[in-house]
């Protein structure tokens, strides 16, 4: 779990931000939505893992984002302002890129939000919400979710022993590297099996599956729980509420025209709100901190000197 203010709020509340989030970021193309959506998706990303996330976002979301762009105008030639002709007598319109812009800027940003989830979202979260109602589907999900990154760490750990004793994969020949690569994935495979097994001996030795049996759990709703889940139910059903309104709407085709009013605009307002939450309590946090720390401070008594 990460130690930002948002991660240690309950479970129920972290579900239902990143399923309203993640929801609005696929359903609402409005220019304003999407950048409000990729300016705060990227920013708590970074609040997460730091150089990590700024790694990712430069090798991995950029290249996404600049390839899904450039395609759209490339077969969508849909639009009324034409800007030029292809060579194949297609032409490449205005909309066709905005809309290509709109697509990827929607795709890398449901990325980021997904990663943040993945961050904040731990298996025992999981595990916590809907243990009971979809117990054998939490725990495979749950599983399967803190297997990826153990089997790419031990993975990693495999290579790094084989590289000390000279059969790493960017060692020797074509075909000394390709047997290195196979011995390093079956080694992580053999592991993952024997690791397997012992997960499920543990659990039948715990009485996983017995009748009756209740989970341990250290997640309480509090007061402040209870407040966030508010916000969360007031912002999204006003954000809803307007969208069915057509205070979200914007068309691509056949010219870029949305919608402009007070409505929308307290819209736009209200969705900057509902997705900066995480920011926001971790600015306020930071602040109260700094706030005690002065003040800590500033009752230490002053020592004194030695004449």
């Amino acid at each position: 779990m990460k130690n930002d203010a948002f991660s240690r709020f309950h479970p129920l509340v972290n579900m239902l931000y990143f399923a309203l989030t993640i929801g609005f970021s696929f359903v609402y193309m409005h220019p304003i939505c999407l950048g409000i959506s990729f300016v705060c998706g990227f920013a708590y990303m970074i609040l997460l893992d730091g150089a990590k996330a700024m790694r990712f976002a430069a090798t991995f979301l950029l290249p996404i984002f600049f390839i899904a762009a450039a395609v759209n105008p490339m077969f969508s030639h849909a639009g009324a302002t034409i800007l030029a002709y292809l060579p194949n007598g297609n032409p490449i319109t205005l909309e066709s890129i905005l809309y290509g812009i709109a697509a990827a800027c929607m795709l890398v940003t449901v990325i980021a939000w997904f990663r943040c989830y993945t961050a904040v979202m731990t298996s025992d979260k999981f595990v916590y919400l809907f243990g009971r109602i979809i117990p054998a589907l939490s725990l495979v999900l749950s599983m399967a979710l803190r297997f990826i990154p153990h089997f790419t760490l031990q993975m990693r750990a495999v290579a790094d022993a084989q590289r000390g004793v000279g059969r790493d994969i960017s060692q020797g020949n074509l075909i000394r590297r390709a047997k290195h690569g196979v011995r390093i994935l079956s080694i992580t495979v053999t592991w993952a099996l024997e690791n397997a097994i012992e997960t499920a001996d543990s659990m039948r030795s715990r009485g996983y599956g017995l009748p009756g049996r209740n989970a341990f759990s250290l997640f309480k709703l509090e007061r402040r729980d209870r407040a966030a889940l508010l916000f969360l139910c007031l912002c999204g059903a006003y954000i809803i509420t307007g969208a069915v309104l057509g205070g979200l709407a914007y068309l691509y085709f056949p010219r870029a025209a949305g919608a402009r009013s007070v409505f929308s605009m307290s819209l736009f307002l209200v969705y900057l709100l509902f997705l900066s939450l995480p920011l926001i309590l971790h600015g306020k946090e930071v602040v109260q901190w700094k706030r005690s720390y002065r003040s800590e401070t500033s009752v230490l008594p002053t020592p004194i000197r030695k004449i």
